[in-house]
């Protein structure tokens, strides 16, 4: 049975949610354009953070480090994949690609957590000290890569202690095949719900007034 979402203690981490990967002009769009057109994520995105917002789920949005030239230069051991991503000047900083797309633009109330460097929104971030701070207990993780950020914070989430909720439809992959390993094969061993966007907004609208 899926699991209530009082909104006193539920949080929608929105992560990455940059013009860079979700709209189509973006530098990664092309990367995940395929799976995320499958699974209808921009309008299953749309749909999830309306319904979190009527309900009055707090909104936090998760958003990776933004590119300058420099960044990683002082690593002793950056990641082939964070090398390539400040070569690229993936999500720059001060330009178009690394604002956050418009229809997910940061509300008054929302709350913002620093910048992640890797993959999950947890560690050398605020994330955790906000979500408990604002006493929230459940997570419900959309955003992109399904099998990078969105898992990494996700993990990391059910590591910390969080019911976490996985929507494996307001995510997309570089590939089917990675988007099935995400979803099918890992999400399994630290998601506590693996919902459609359906079933996450029948939840919510189903959990009681804000």
């Amino acid at each position: 049975m899926t699991t209530a979402y009082d909104p006193k203690i539920t949080a929608l981490l929105c992560v990455d949610f940059y013009n860079d990967f979700l709209h189509e002009n973006g530098k990664l769009w092309p990367w995940v354009k395929d799976v995320a057109e499958q699974v209808n994520l921009l309008d299953n995105l749309r749909s999830i953070v309306a319904a979190a917002r009527e309900a009055g789920i707090q909104i936090v949005h998760v958003p990776h480090h933004r590119m300058e030239p420099d960044t990683y230069k002082d690593w002793k051991y950056p990641s082939p994949y964070q090398l390539q991503a400040a070569k690229n000047q993936i999500f720059a900083r001060g330009q178009w690609g690394g604002e956050f797309h418009d229809d997910f633009k940061p509300q008054p109330g929302d709350l913002i957590c620093t910048e992640h460097w890797a993959s999950s929104g947890f560690p050398n971030t605020d994330l955790d000290q906000l979500l408990r701070r604002h006493g929230i207990e459940k997570i419900i993780c959309v955003g992109l890569l399904a099998n990078t950020c969105l898992e990494a914070t996700a993990r990391v989430g059910m590591e910390l202690g969080y019911h976490v909720t996985y929507v494996r439809d307001a995510t997309a992959a570089r590939s089917p095949e990675a988007m099935r390993a995400a979803v099918e094969i890992d999400a399994p061993t630290y998601a506590h719900e693996i919902l459609t966007t359906a079933d996450v907004v029948a939840a919510i609208k189903g959990s009681g007034p804000a």
